[in-house]
C-alpha cells in the first residue's frame, strides 16, 4: 500500500486517514453482526448505527482515554470509536466468557472502564444524569475529565434530558450532550414529536450553549467536539450538540422500514453517506488513492472476518458464572 503522509484537518486534532479506518471498522463490524444474526449465530436484539460513523469517530475519538463517554442502545460504533477491544465485542455479542461483560450483557450493555467507557443503556434518556453524575465527580475531584454523553433525537423528549441539563447549567459540569438525530425515534419522525426547528434550542432554557450541525462531515463534527471538549475542561461548562444523520437499517433487528420511502434511504445513502463523503475528500486532496480504499475495505472484512473465528472458539459461561456479578464484593 503507497504510504501517503496523514494531513490534519487545521482546525481539529483528528487524523482523517485513521478516522476513515475506524469507520470502516464500525460499519464492517455491524455488518458481520448482521450476518451472524441472519446465519442464527447470534441472539437477543442489536440496533446498527451504519451510516452514522462519523458521529462516533468525530466525538469519543477526540477524548483522552482517561475521559469518558455514556452511550446508547445503538452503541457499537460508539464504543469502538473510544477503543473498546472489537474482539471483546464480538465475544460479548456471541456470548463468550471472553466478552466485554463476559457474554451476559450483550449489545445493549457493552462497557469497559479501562478506556473511560462508562457503559451503554437500554433504557432511553439514561445516560443524562449517568453523564451529570460521572461529570460532576470529575469536577469535584478537579480530575479535568470530560464527559461525552450520546443520545438519541427521541431522548431529548424524556424528562431525564432536561433534569440533567438544568443540574448541568447550574453546576457548570464538564459535559457535551451529544444527539444523534438520525431523523426517527423507532417509527415516528422527530418532525411529528417536537414542536421546534432544532433540538438544540432546547440549551436555551438552561442556560447551555446549543447548536446543530451536519452529523455526516467529519470534519465539522470533530471540530464542533473540539471546541466543546477545551471548553468543558477550561471550566467553561456543558454544552448540547445536535448531529443531523442518519441510520441506513432500521430501528432494530426486526424493523421493517414501513415508515419511510425507499427513495429517502437511497438519497442519504447514496449522497450523504459519511464514509463516502469522507473517502471523496481525501481523494480531492490527494491524501489517499482509490486502491489504497478498497485495500483497506478488504483488509477491515478480513481482520472481522478472523476476530469472529477465532471467537467463536472461546468458552461461554458456566452455570456458576450466574452468580458472579450479581452483588459488590466485600471490602474488608
Amino acid at each position: 500500500m503507497k504510504q501517503v503522509t496523514a494531513k490534519k484537518d487545521p482546525n481539529t486534532s483528528i487524523d482523517e486517514r485513521e478516522a476513515l479506518k475506524k469507520m470502516w471498522q464500525i460499519r464492517i463490524f455491524e455488518e458481520t453482526l448482521q450476518e451472524l444474526f441472519d446465519a442464527g449465530e447470534l441472539y437477543g436484539t442489536m440496533h446498527l448505527c451504519i451510516g452514522q460513523e462519523a458521529t462516533a469517530v468525530g466525538g469519543a475519538s477526540l477524548l483522552n482515554e482517561s475521559d469518558w463517554i455514556v452511550s446508547t442502545h445503538r452503541n457499537h460504533g460508539h464504543c469502538i470509536a473510544k477503543g473498546t477491544d472489537i474482539r471483546s465485542m464480538f465475544a460479548e455479542m456471541l456470548g463468550k466468557k471472553t466478552g466485554t461483560n463476559e457474554g451476559k450483557g450483550g449489545s445493549m450493555h457493552i462497557a469497559d472502564l479501562a478506556v473511560g467507557n462508562l457503559g451503554s443503556n437500554g433504557i432511553v434518556g439514561a445516560g443524562f444524569p449517568i453523564a451529570a453524575g460521572a461529570a460532576l465527580s470529575a469536577q469535584m475531584q478537579g480530575t479535568k475529565q470530560v464527559v461525552l454523553c450520546y443520545a438519541g433525537d427521541g431522548a431529548t423528549n424524556e424528562g431525564s434530558f432536561h433534569e440533567a441539563l438544568n443540574l448541568a447549567s447550574i453546576w457548570q459540569l464538564p459535559v457535551i450532550y451529544f444527539i444523534e438525530n438520525n431523523q426517527y425515534g423507532m417509527s415516528s419522525s422527530i418532525e411529528q414529536m417536537v414542536n421546534i426547528e432544532k433540538l438544540s434550542e432546547r440549551g436555551k432554557s438552561y442556560g447551555i450553549e446549543g447548536v446543530t450541525i451536519d452529523g455526516n462531515d467529519l470534519s465539522v463534527v470533530s471540530n464542533t467536539v473540539s471546541k466543546a471538549v477545551k471548553k468543558a475542561r477550561n471550566g467553561g461548562g456543558p454544552t448540547l450538540i445536535e448531529a443531523l444523520t442518519y441510520r441506513h437499517k432500521g430501528h432494530s433487528k426486526s424493523d421493517k422500514l414501513k415508515y419511510r420511502s425507499e427513495d429517502e434511504c437511497r438519497q442519504w445513502q447514496e449522497h450523504n453517506d459519511p464514509i463516502l463523503r469522507l473517502e471523496k475528500k481525501l481523494l480531492q486532496h490527494n491524501e489517499i488513492t482509490s486502491k489504497e480504499i478498497r485495500q483497506l475495505e478488504q483488509s477491515t472484512r478480513q481482520e472481522m472476518a478472523d476476530l469472529v473465528a477465532s471467537v467463536k472458539l472461546d468458552d461461554e459461561p458456566t452455570k456458576a458464572d450466574l452468580w458472579t456479578h450479581v452483588y459488590a464484593e466485600e471490602k474488608i
